[in-house]
């Protein structure tokens, strides 16, 4: 229900400075709707990966491989758009890091998980994340950026922490387990980045 009145505050917020013709005005609405957006985007994601992806086969391998091809899209824009050399650092290895597990998940789950077909494309939700961190003023995007990396990699240690003990699918198990360690570092040198702000 808050994410309902957030949404709807922010909504209006953005309509009434568009009928305003104020261009800051419309700018700043349409920062406070995609910082919702992503608020909401990783709410939903966590109920996501701690039902569905925490719970089946073809869940957490699709899980994974989206959340794996966002972190790169993102780490790609951040390089780019970062201001701050610690942000870009952080980019930096996160590139390095997921391109690995995109890697060692395809292989992993090629034998692990045959049937499963691995996704080529993000979700509407991560796209969506994708937009807003293009549409970013300079000035905000690093905050933008370690944002949603906060949320995507608590997203990703729920998926993984609730697959690490599956005995159906022990190989795919071991693989989660062994991917905790690099996301939480993803995730807690994030929040550091946060903190200095």
């Amino acid at each position: 229900m808050k994410n309902i009145l957030i949404a709807g505050a922010a909504s209006l917020a953005l309509l009434a400075a568009c009928n305003q013709g104020d261009d800051t005005a419309a700018q700043n609405a349409s920062e406070a709707v995609n910082t919702t957006q992503d608020a909401t985007a990783g709410v939903v994601g966590q109920t996501s990966a701690a039902t569905l992806g925490a719970n089946t086969v073809d869940g957490f391998v699709t899980s994974l491989a989206v959340g794996n091809m966002y972190e790169i899209e993102a780490a790609r824009i951040a390089q780019t758009k970062a201001s701050n050399a610690d942000v870009k650092a952080l980019a930096s290895t996160i590139l390095e890091d997921h391109t690995a597990a995109g890697e060692k998940l395809l292989s992993t789950a090629s034998t692990a998980a045959p049937d499963v077909v691995l996704p080529t494309a993000l979700d509407q939700r991560r796209k969506g994340m994708i937009d807003n961190l293009n549409a970013a003023a300079p000035d905000d995007f690093d905050r933008v950026y370690l944002d949603q990396q906060m949320a995507a990699h608590n997203e990703t240690l729920t998926l993984l922490n609730g697959f690490s003990d599956n005995s159906d699918a022990p190989v795919l198990a071991t693989l989660a387990q062994e991917m905790i360690p690099t996301i939480t570092k993803h995730r807690d040198r994030a929040q550091v980045l946060v903190n200095g702000m």
